[in-house]
């Protein structure tokens, strides 16, 4: 793959890229589900004897991206969490915050997609779950997660580098790069108008209050 394409996809399929797209794939502002999973394989099958290596990479990558959604809904506080999650999934995710614990910490980190990670790292924060065994226990979920992908792409890597290689993969590529872009700009959109919405709703609450 070359161009523009190909330079993006190289980026993201480096060490360097890796913790890059999995910090932003915890986040509330990118999307592209399973891209850091789908980075663990390939770089796995194109450098076997490091396959220890990237799924440590791609956890701590992880781990800072769910720092910063979790710190963001610390500080927009659980009244707040309409503005930013439906309805629906907020009583699902508050729930099984409330009633199941440490279960309900490590699951999501195990679920692949389209299991939503983000907004139960942002309802946590909200929740204010205890920090230090919130990210223990999401570390350890998302280290096994993507230990088990690399073990299953050490297994299976001479198949996926002819994948790799396939003219339909380079289109699959180009195309899940602009929906990642598209979904992306969405996103912020979505959450730069979410973000005035909230602080016009505190505005109005403090001038009724005053």
């Amino acid at each position: 793959m070359h161009g523009f394409f190909g330079s993006v996809f190289s980026w993201f399929l480096s060490p360097v890229g890796l913790i890059a797209l999995s910090a932003l794939d915890s986040s509330m502002l990118f999307f592209l589900p399973a891209a850091t999973d789908m980075g663990v394989i390939i770089l796995t099958a194109r450098h076997p004897h490091l396959v220890w290596a990237f799924p440590i990479l791609a956890t701590s990558g992880s781990l800072v991206g769910a720092y910063v959604t979790f710190w963001l809904g610390r500080k927009i506080g659980e009244n707040s969490l309409a503005c930013w999650v439906s309805e629906r999934r907020l009583k699902l995710v508050q729930q099984k915050v409330k009633t199941k614990g440490a279960i309900a910490l490590a699951l999501p980190g195990l679920m692949p997609p389209p299991f939503p990670l983000t907004p139960f790292i942002l309802v946590c924060g909200a929740l204010k779950v205890n920090k230090v065994k919130f990210f223990l226990t999401l570390g350890s979920a998302r280290l096994v997660r993507f230990g088990l992908a690399a073990v299953l792409a050490r297994i299976y890597g001479r198949r996926i580098i002819r994948l790799l290689e396939s003219d339909q993969f380079q289109a699959i590529v180009a195309g899940s790069i602009v929906i990642a872009f598209l979904g992306t700009a969405y996103s912020i959109y979505r959450l730069i108008q979410t973000t005035r919405k909230h602080r016009v709703g505190q505005s109005r609450a403090t001038s009724i209050a005053a």
